[in-house]
This record gives C-alpha cells, structure tokens and sequence, in this order.
C-alpha cells in the first residue's frame, strides 16, 4: 500500500511539475495555487459531466446502482483514509491487501443486501 501511495504521489508530482512547466513557457506564470485552481477545476468538471450521464441513465433503470456507486466512492476513500492514517500513527500496517479485504468486505455485504432485495421482490 505505502508503495501504490508513493507511487501515486510521484505520478502526481510529475504532471504537477510538467503543467507548471508548460505554465511558465507559454508565458502564463502561473503561482501553485492558480494552477491548482485550473487543473483540478477542469478535471472536476470533466469528471462532473460524465457521472452526470451515467448517472441520469443509471437513473432510468435503477436508483440503488447510485447508491451502491456513491457508497462505494465514499468506502474507497474511507479505506485509503485509514491505511494512510495507520501509516502515519504507526497503528497497524499500511497494506494493498488491507484495502482489498476492506472493500471485498463491502461488496460481500452489498451481494447479500441486492440478493435479499431481489428475493423480496421476487415474492412481492
């Protein structure tokens, strides 16, 4: 785990350091924080349009596939959140497959709760 983070850090690092780059050749000058502003500002709403889409066709045919994918963004970054603190305070190992058996763990439950519901609705 601790090597996907680095390994996800110096990626991030990297593109940081490139549009930076590109920033101060075009003559932009952008600061840090402009940059951020624009970068992550593009990204968002990129990323706003096409879950918007899915979203809206997920919509159509089932209101629990949002839930489950909503759930599922927020049990991810829940997962890393506590591998990285584990990290930091020392409380426990900082491990890929901690993070897999936590969100294994998830989907396990998840089966369980669309097959009762598929069952209650099956009887209904």
């Amino acid at each position: 785990m601790k090597e996907m983070v680095v390994l996800l850090a110096e990626i991030v690092n990297t593109f940081h350091d490139i549009f930076l780059g590109l920033s101060h050749s075009l003559g932009w000058n952008l600061t840090d924080k402009e940059l951020h502003f624009w970068i992550i500002g593009m990204l968002g709403i990129m990323c706003l349009i096409f879950v918007d889409v899915i979203f809206h066709a997920l919509a159509k045919w089932s209101v629990t596939a949002i839930s489950f994918l909503f759930t599922l963004s927020m049990v991810l970054v829940f997962v890393l959140a506590v591998e990285i603190q584990q990290k930091i305070t020392g409380r426990g190992a900082m491990e890929f497959n901690d993070a897999a058996v936590s969100i294994l763990g998830f989907l396990a439950f998840c089966t369980v709760y669309f097959l009762v519901k598929m069952i209650v609705k099956w009887i209904r």
